[in-house]
């Protein structure tokens, strides 16, 4: 019962609207609706978190949902960057680096008895990929060609990113 009321919160139904943005990503091929569908991923990402830290509830739930649900609409977008031909094979593991390894280094932190009182938190590299993700999405949308130099900085964020998080968990095992 208590998990359906957590689920129930602004911040946490923020979160889960952008299920529906990806998908409507999926359905609607048009530019400009597309376009909006981003920004309104950009904007529920960060409403979500700034609601739950003002005016609560900040819960367990809505810590999991809004990394899960951003990492969805990021994939989905990607995936259909990648089938439309849009992005290539090469730009699109970049673009889903570091959720590939963020998701391996939760794994191996749940596996092992010392990380398992690790809490996963945003740190601003992971917010800086995500960023330029979102950023990136609107360029390829309007002009495919000129996002090369935004892939490039999202390759070097994840390796930050990922080196971040890696680091972290090192430090965390230490203690």
């Amino acid at each position: 019962m208590r998990a359906l009321s957590e689920l129930r919160s602004l911040p946490n139904l923020l979160s889960l609207s952008r299920l529906l943005l990806a998908a409507a990503f999926v359905v609607f091929d048009r530019v400009d609706v597309r376009i909006i569908l981003v920004m309104l991923a950009l904007a529920t990402d960060y409403l979500d978190g700034w609601i739950a830290r003002q005016y609560g509830p900040m819960t367990r739930m809505g810590a999991l949902l809004d990394p899960i649900t951003d990492r969805v609409f990021a994939l989905v977008c990607v995936s259909v960057f990648l089938f439309e031909g849009v992005l290539s094979v090469t730009g699109y593991f970049i673009f889903i680096s570091r959720d590939i390894m963020t998701a391996v280094g939760f794994v191996v932190a749940r596996l092992m008895p010392s990380l398992r009182a690790v809490a996963f938190r945003a740190r601003f590299p992971g917010k800086l990929v995500t960023v330029l993700q979102l950023a990136t999405f609107i360029v390829l949308l309007l002009r495919p060609q000129a996002a090369q130099p935004l892939i490039v900085m999202i390759a070097v964020a994840s390796a930050w990113a990922i080196a971040d998080y890696t680091w972290m968990l090192h430090r965390e095992r230490a203690r």
